[in-house]
């Protein structure tokens, strides 16, 4: 099996880029709880990195990159993705997975920034599914296409401390849960090798890096 960018990055194409402060937000409304205030702060925080034309486009790409890592738990999310193989996995494979996951999923927000430039993204409320365990309802609407406004979930986990972002929804899918689909059926059809896993992802990464 070899899932490509267009199976896991379409998905992450909007599951990643537009969960994300990709775009032109709306005023801030005051965040009633700590995980609200998460998204609805950081919409505007990446936007002033993207849309600082004093930056290169490199040097965006390095900030943003540093911004996405601050407010995202990418360990937590990788240990995620590898299911039932990650218990069995040596501490060795899990750091280096997670290294590599880590590299491309910053590979596939570069990839799509200037796709949905204009768009705006405005906090809705949020739903407590456990303590620590929040949902972050907001809705995204492109002026230039008069739809109707699409709903983007965050979960925000801040059971370990300080609230980070651990999963993203868009028309009711669930990026990590995508994923971990994706890799379980990838590592069970390659003997459970994480180095496969990790090698398949770089040449993902790789193959994002050169369409840009």
């Amino acid at each position: 099996m070899s899932f490509k960018p267009a199976a896991l990055a379409r998905r992450a194409v909007v599951l990643l880029a537009l969960a994300f402060p990709l775009i032109a937000a709306a005023s801030p409304a005051a965040a009633a709880t700590p995980a609200e205030a998460l998204v609805s702060d950081n919409i505007h925080k990446g936007l002033e990195i993207l849309n600082n034309s004093q930056l290169t486009q490199a040097q965006r790409g390095a900030q943003f990159e540093t911004f996405l890592l601050g407010i995202t738990d990418m360990k937590r999310i990788a240990a995620f993705t590898l299911g039932q193989y990650g218990a069995g996995a040596s501490q060795a494979d899990r750091d280096a997975f997670a290294a590599a996951f880590q590299r491309y999923a910053v590979a596939v927000y570069q990839s799509y920034l200037g796709k949905y430039a204009g768009q705006t993204l405005k906090v809705t409320g949020s739903k407590q599914y456990a303590p620590g365990d929040d949902v972050v309802t907001t809705t995204l609407v492109d002026p230039n296409e008069g739809g109707r406004p699409l709903e983007v979930d965050f979960r925000v986990r801040s059971d370990t401390g300080t609230p980070v972002i651990v999963d993203f929804n868009v028309a009711g899918v669930w990026l990590a849960l995508e994923e971990r689909d994706q890799f379980v059926a990838f590592l069970g059809q390659n003997g459970g090798s994480i180095a496969s896993l990790i090698a398949h992802l770089d040449e993902l990464r790789a193959k994002l890096g050169a369409a840009n």
